[in-house]
């Protein structure tokens, strides 16, 4: 008997399931932003796009590329996108899609009235296709995660992202219009559509777990607490960034403590250092505690994947920092399946090929500065 049921995670996040019928994983760069692509190429009515970060390189250009095409062709097209995430993106670049009539607007922009409101950032990643298809997950509009500059090599970001069918499209689509009316959007003009179900004794539980307030924020904490204390045997965790409060700590602890593996694969290099060195000033508790620790060999890990019991998960933008946690707007998805947890479980054992797994005696080793370094930079982790 699985501890996480419907009812019991509708109560705790206090939101209803929604349910898809498609779920597809996205997991290497160069494959994830040619399934995107694709889509969005054979949108034939409106296009919805919120992402924190949305450069002006290759792959931004040809994204945008793709987009005014499709504007030629009377498909809407809105675009959200986060002021501090694409800040050096110019302004050029948006007035160039402006003029094809696709419309464009920033989330989160810095104001000299309240120059601490801009540590609040809209972190969260998601395209809505005709309202039959929806992407969410960890992706960027950026060379980095497309692996374009890298494609000779094969190699790119390490990043995840599901791409959805089914009821929970239409729960995302009103996602983004509350998100568009928020930062003051045109109304969107596009008539009420259903997603096509093609059987409904298919469908899998997915709920989406999107947060843009104080009160959302709690809410997706108290959600992820809730899914680590009801744990019984196994917990999986991979981000990009690990600076854990201590009630994070404990209550990894006490998972070990009931018998539960817990398993947490971070970067080896880090796109951020200092919240890296942050991160590590808690590893010796944690590894004394009998939680396994892996660092990603690989490209640099920028996926937030969560499994818990082989049969909930949870995929998106939030990692496990006060940023995410406290301060950003986040997107992710819940997945009440066994089957798509596996598929999560095969993704995460390919990943802990690549990685090291830290022994606590050879962590105890390593030099000093390095430990000065996890110090120094643990007193600023809130603001990493």
């Amino acid at each position: 008997m699985h501890t996480f049921t419907v009812q019991a995670i509708e109560k705790l996040f206090g939101d209803r399931f929604s349910s898809a019928t498609e779920v597809h994983l996205l997991w290497k760069g160069n494959e994830s932003f040619a399934t995107i692509f694709d889509a969005i190429k054979k949108a034939e009515k409106f296009i919805c796009l919120e992402f924190y970060i949305f450069r002006n390189d290759e792959t931004g250009c040809e994204l945008a590329e793709i987009l005014k095409q499709k504007s030629r062709e009377g498909v809407k097209v809105y675009l959200l996108y986060d002021h501090f995430g694409s800040f050096g993106t110019p302004s050029e670049f948006w007035k160039d899609l402006k003029n094809t009539g696709i419309k464009i607007m920033a989330s989160r922009p810095f104001k000299w009235t309240n120059p601490c409101y801009y540590i609040h950032r809209d972190h969260k990643k998601l395209i809505v296709i005709d309202g039959q298809q929806a992407f969410a997950g960890g992706l960027n509009i950026a060379n980095e995660y497309s692996g374009f500059h890298l494609r000779r090599k094969g190699r790119t970001w390490r990043d995840t992202g599901v791409m959805l069918q089914g009821p929970i499209v239409e729960e995302l689509f009103n996602i983004f219009k509350k998100s568009w009316r928020i930062w003051r959007g045109e109304p969107i003009a596009i008539s009420n559509f259903k997603s096509q179900i093609p059987n409904l004794n298919e469908t899998i539980p997915a709920i989406p777990i999107f947060v843009s307030s104080a009160r959302g924020r709690r809410r997706m904490r108290r959600l992820l607490y809730y899914s680590i204390n009801h744990s019984k045997k196994s917990i999986s965790l991979t981000t990009a960034y690990f600076t854990p409060s201590r009630r994070m700590v404990e209550t990894l602890e006490n998972a070990v403590n009931r018998g539960v593996k817990v398993r947490l694969l971070v970067p080896g290099d880090s796109d951020v250092p200092a919240a890296s060195y942050a991160g590590k000033a808690f590893f010796s508790r944690l590894l004394k505690a009998g939680v396994e620790i892996y660092t990603y060999t690989g490209e640099i890990l920028h996926a937030k994947t969560f499994i818990f019991d082989g049969c909930w998960s949870i995929i998106g933008s939030t990692n496990l920092d006060f940023q995410s946690l406290r301060y950003n707007d986040e997107g992710n998805v819940g997945i009440l399946n066994s089957g798509f947890a596996a598929r999560m479980n095969e993704v995460f054992e390919e990943d802990l090929k690549r990685s090291i797994k830290i022994e606590l005696g050879e962590w105890h080793k390593r030099p000093f500065m390095e430990k000065m370094k996890e110090h120094f930079f643990s007193l600023f982790r809130r603001r990493l």
